[in-house]
Order: structure tokens, then sequence, then C-alpha cells
């Protein structure tokens, strides 16, 4: 046998080889579009249901009852109570290969529906001890009926399946009661991740963009958030005669000039934007009498952990030397909040295309830096994530002027939720297939 013809039957061989992979990659597509089109109606159902029904963070008893039953019908081993009211379930494929995470966040807000639907929330419940309205004014509805419809069209692809997959539903993404631990962390800190899974993967709908865009961003994508709490303590005296006392309401005016500096001159704006501001200032009760104290409250936004950590130091010494100089004594307590949300470059590079694919390369967005906060961040601190954002306005209303997540007003075009589940069922095969 001379060398071309050895060389034509590899030639042969390895397009045989090529063809076979790309007719079984195109049957595995048109089984995982069939799988996602038998729960197109039912994620609209759910998601129905969970909108009628919400419930504040950490209170999610009946939304975890829903999504265990739902997950329990389709044979999973589902674990509830996790983190109070979490729900987690697994899913292990025909096929070996490696554990990836997927998870949908459940809890509503205490806001007011202004929407009219004919399935609109009229739940209230006690928050902060005053009767308030309940909405999932941050489409969490949504998110959980997403990740319902991937379980169960996983759950008929099992035979194609090679890994594991571990389905978190968590409660308080929104934040614990005051006295209560909750959320991403309090999972991890139970043991969601002990057995570590290879990559995270989690989904946010947003009014910022159109049904059928979905954005993201690799590294830092949304900010750190701690919140603050300042007490500057003077002396009272006669609004006449300030030099008899110690005035804290001049301290503090000082102090909120003093901490603008940190973010615009002390630390490398080059390196990453960050936000430091004022929300409350309370002190007094008359015109002619300067106060004995004053209390401020505020939040810090970063987009990286080490000048997040830089900067609540610069910000207690700030506070404590501003007041000092003024004669004032100052207390400040940082109340450390969600770490930044930071999707792995790596890991971003390598799906990209996936969502391309899902959504069509010209509607993927590059999103800018966004100041909100998202406790996710404390599951891609542990192990490679991507979190990207599901456009849910109307194509033909503009998505810049759209009622934003937390509003009253906030609306879900619920044509965009098959998307959502596209995108999520194809990462989980897309990575697994790369492994």
């Amino acid at each position: 046998m001379t060398k071309l013809s050895v060389l034509g039957q590899a030639l042969l061989l390895a397009g045989m080889f090529s063809v076979t992979s790309s007719a079984a990659a195109a049957d595995l597509d048109q089984q995982i579009q069939q799988a996602n089109e038998q729960v197109a109606d039912k994620v609209i159902t759910w998601r129905r249901h969970i909108h009628q029904y919400p419930e504040l963070s950490n209170r999610e008893f009946k939304t975890a009852q829903y999504v265990a039953e739902h997950l329990q019908s389709l044979g999973l081993e589902v674990e509830t109570g996790v983190a109070h009211t979490g729900v987690v379930a697994r899913l292990k494929g025909d096929k070996p290969g490696p554990l990836i995470a997927l998870r949908a966040d459940m809890d509503a807000l205490p806001v007011t529906e202004q929407v009219d639907l004919p399935f609109a929330s009229q739940q209230s419940a006690t928050y902060r001890g005053q009767k308030v309205g309940v909405m999932h004014a941050c489409g969490h509805d949504a998110h959980v009926a997403i990740l319902m419809a991937v379980a169960e069209s996983l759950v008929a692809l099992k035979s194609e399946l090679a890994g594991e997959i571990l389905f978190v539903f968590q409660p308080a993404e929104e934040g614990a009661p005051e006295g209560e631990q909750g959320g991403a962390e309090l999972m991890l800190k139970e043991g969601l991740f002990a057995q570590k899974p290879e990559a995270v993967f989690g989904l946010h709908v947003t009014s910022s963009l159109n049904t059928g865009q979905i954005g993201f961003r690799s590294g830092p994508l949304m900010a750190s958030e701690d919140s603050f709490n300042i007490k500057v303590k003077g002396r009272q005296t006669h609004g006449s005669r300030p030099w008899n006392g110690v005035d804290p309401i001049v301290a503090s005016s000082q102090i909120i000039m003093a901490t603008q500096t940190i973010a615009s001159r002390q630390v490398d704006v080059t390196k990453a934007p960050s936000v430091i501001s004022f929300g409350a200032i309370n002190g007094g009760v008359r015109s002619n009498i300067i106060p004995d104290e004053v209390e401020m409250v505020g939040t810090i936004r970063t987009f990286d952990q080490q000048m997040r950590a830089d900067i609540k130091q610069r910000l207690q010494k700030t506070v404590e030397l501003t007041a000092q100089a003024a004669g004032a004594k100052a207390d400040i307590h940082i109340d450390h909040g969600y770490p930044v949300t930071v999707n792995d470059p790596q890991l971003t590079n390598m799906m990209t295309p996936t969502l391309q694919r899902a959504a069509g390369s010209d509607n993927v967005i590059t999103t800018d830096l966004i100041t909100g906060a998202e406790d996710f961040s404390y599951y891609a601190l542990e192990t490679p994530g991507l979190f990207f954002f599901l456009g849910v306005t109307p194509k033909d209303q503009d998505a810049k002027t759209a009622p934003s997540n937390h509003s009253p007003h906030f609306y879900i075009d619920e044509k965009a939720l098959p998307l959502g589940v596209k995108a999520m069922t194809n990462l989980v095969f897309d990575y697994l297939d790369k492994q």
C-alpha cells in the first residue's frame, strides 16, 4: 500500500467522522429544541402562578413546595429546607461527566403591584413592622419558572447528558430579614457545594433589554454592596451660641464631603469605578437647638474586591478623623453585603458562542457595568460562574424608558421566557460537551 493511499484512507475516515459528528450534533440540537417546545406553555403557567402568589425573603414556603413537587414529579432527588426555604435537586445523566450548577432565586419584594394583569399579585405581608404589598417586581418568578422548565427538558434528555446537574432554587436573594441569615451565603454555609461543581450558571430578567436579547460581560459585571451607619456625637447647645457645644451637624456635613474624595482622589479610578452615597441623615428637632448626635446611613459600591476592602478602611479613617478635627466623635459600622459579581473570563469566552447561537449574534449585547448587586456573586467566588441578563421588554417598546426592576410597574413580556429556557439548556449541553 502506497503512502498516498494511506493518506487518502485517513482523510476519508476523518471526513466520515466529521459528517457523523455533525449529524449527531444536529440530531441533539433537534432533541433539545423539541424538549424545550414541550415545556413552552408550562413555563408560562408556572410563572403566572408564582407571580400571583409571591413571598418575601426567607418566607418562600408555598413557592418552595410548588417547586419541590414539580421536581419530585420528574423523579429527581430533592432536598428541601436548605437555608430555610431553599430547594435543591440533582440529576445524573446517563453518561459520565462533571457536575455543574444552575441557580434561580425565588423571593419577591415589599412592593404593591400596579400592573393590570389577570394574575397580578394581591398578596400582602408584614415587613419591618408595616403591612406592605408583595410583588415579584424583580422577575424572580420568571427565574424559577425557567429553571423548572430547564429541569424538565434535561430530564427528558437524560440519555444524552454527559454529567450531573445541581438545580438550586434559592431563597432571600433580596436580603434576609433583620436578625436572620439567608440566601446564597447561607446555602453555601450549609454545604451546598460540598461536592464543588465545575461551573455555575444563572440568569436575571431585565427591562433594560428587549425580548430576544441577552446581555452580559466578561469579568466584573455587578457591583459589591456594603451599607454603613455613622453616628456623629457632639455636645448639645443653643443654636445662638455654637461655641458652647460641639456641632455634630456641621461635622456630619464635613464627613459627607470628605468621603467623596475617596472615590475621586484616593483610589485608582482607571482600575474600576466606585461609589460612596449617603441615603439619609437625621439629627435635631428644633431650629435653635444644636443636637447631641447625628445619624447617617449610606452605601458603598465597587467592582474590585481589593478596592472594596481598601475603600472600607479609608472610609472608617476619614469618618473618624474628620469628626475628631471638628471636636466631635464618630462611630461607624459597616454592614458587609454582597461581593462583586464576576463572570469568569475563561468560562465566559468558552460559552459566548452558545449564547450567540441561542439568541443570534446580533441580539447578544455586551452590557455596561451594573452598580446593582447580586448574591450569585457568592457562588462565583467558589467556582467559575457565568451570569447573564435576559431582556423582557416587548420588542415594540423602548427598553430605555421601560419601568425598571423593583418598580411597581415592572412588566415581563412572556414571549421572552423560551429564550431563557433555550439558553440555559444549551449552556448545559455545550459545557459538558467541551469537557
